[in-house]
């Protein structure tokens, strides 16, 4: 599955769904275009000045001169080195140095992928016959507002990034803070604010409880995961994230925020992951959230400036002191140090699994039933088509404290709570 590239299984399988490109805001201002490298392929991707998107290989289809330096004119992208020009379908109009009436732009093509922008995102299409549906996720529901996207490179494959997000036991030591901050200070920041229904710091339980509960169930979207830290005889703390097949989760942010991020393959030993950020109450406050990335990304590359080249920031004092890893208050810092340490690929055949590794257990056999789906015909999970991409809704998530004795019911009544009074209305319930 980490092999990704044309021909490949993983690379068939990914290839049945839509794949985020770029960043909207990357294509902002000047309208240069951008080398894209997706699925161990690459791309040039350029808007015309009808605000169309397009997508094409990057080299041309004349002598293989690289398109990313090519001229944006009206009507598409010129090759610079003998003035072919290309439309966003990848349709050659003009072939300039060929002799006056050469009809040779008529048999020529660029081959170009489908791109449609969503929640701040701009997504193409790979593969082969129509593009699947986009399912009802709450991240391309909701208006412009309530949504921001960001994104952050990883020096490891895709398949090892996805797995931190769908290991909840992880957080209790990789994430632990020896001290909790004031929770009026969350905003925008992972595990620390208080959970639903408390005024207790995520950051306190996930340090003072450290022996999680987890229980799965399988949906029609991937799978649904509960994580149970049971407080006391009448209280457990109930984290609910959920995997989107085949390469996101949904995880919450907050009370009223929610996280669904993507992974995907820059080629078969590097990647990015893309986050939308939902929220359920107000537009967000993007501004803030940018400036807060923007701190640890790089732009135009989007590396984060704590890397395997400066030890992730390691700090003695703060290691003795302040946090479990010595690497800063930034929990991606933590995701990213655990799953580059791992090397490129995970040699997968050295592990030892337990009892909290049941998500990536199930994970990984739902990957190998698409992989056998996919090779006998039949149609892999997640690939929709327009009535079924609307019967899937969410998903939900939550962290908040509930009743030890009735988590379920804790949790089905704040899922319907939360959509009846979104901003943008509820979907069926």
């Amino acid at each position: 599955m980490t092999e990704v590239s044309p021909g490949t299984p993983g690379g068939k399988l990914l290839r049945c769904y839509w794949q985020p490109a770029a960043l909207t805001e990357e294509m902002h201002g000047a309208r240069r275009p951008k080398a894209v490298r997706l699925l161990g392929e690459d791309f040039v991707l350029f808007r015309d000045a009808n605000d169309r998107y397009g997508l094409i290989d990057r080299h041309c289809a004349h002598r293989g001169a690289d398109l990313a330096f090519g001229r944006l004119e009206s009507a598409g992208l010129r090759c610079a080195f003998h003035g072919w020009l290309f439309d966003v379908q990848g349709r050659c109009l003009e072939t300039p140095a060929e002799p006056l009436g050469s009809q040779l732009c008529a048999r020529v093509r660029q081959k170009s992928y489908p791109v449609v922008e969503r929640s701040g995102i701009l997504w193409t299409y790979l593969g082969e016959g129509e593009p699947p549906a986009f399912p009802d996720l709450d991240c391309f529901l909701a208006p412009d507002a309530y949504t921001f996207a960001f994104k952050g490179f990883l020096d490891c494959n895709w398949l090892q990034a996805l797995e931190v997000g769908i290991d909840p036991a992880h957080a209790s030591f990789l994430h632990r803070f020896f001290e909790d901050e004031a929770t009026e200070g969350a905003y925008g920041k992972q595990f620390r604010g208080a959970s639903l229904g408390s005024d207790l710091p995520m950051t306190k339980i996930l340090r003072e409880f450290e022996r999680p509960t987890i229980s799965l169930e399988k949906t029609e979207f991937g799978l649904r995961i509960f994580t149970l830290r049971e407080l006391d005889p009448e209280r457990t703390h109930l984290r609910e994230t959920n995997t989107g097949f085949p390469q996101a989760f949904a995880i919450p942010l907050s009370a009223d925020m929610t996280i669904t991020q993507w992974h995907v393959p820059v080629d078969d030993v590097t990647c990015y992951w893309y986050a939308i950020f939902t929220s359920f109450t107000a537009p967000v406050d993007r501004e803030t959230m940018r400036a807060q990335r923007l701190a640890a990304y790089a732009p135009p590359d989007y590396k984060p400036r704590r890397n395997k080249s400066n030890d992730y920031g390691f700090d003695e004092k703060e290691h003795a002191t302040a946090t479990y890893t010595g690497m800063g208050f930034d929990i991606n810092v933590h995701d990213q140090w655990a799953v580059e340490s791992m090397g490129a690929i995970q040699d997968r055949t050295r592990e030892h699994l337990g009892q909290t590794d049941k998500g990536i257990v199930q994970y990984r056999l739902l990957l190998l039933k698409a992989l056998k789906d996919l090779s006998s015909g039949a149609t892999p999970l997640m690939v929709l088509d327009e009535e079924r991409a609307r019967s899937i809704k969410g998903p939900f998530t939550v962290d908040g404290i509930g009743p030890t004795v009735d988590w379920q019911r804790y949790w089905l009544d704040l899922d319907v709570q939360r959509r009846r009074r979104v901003p943008w209305g509820a979907p069926d319930l």
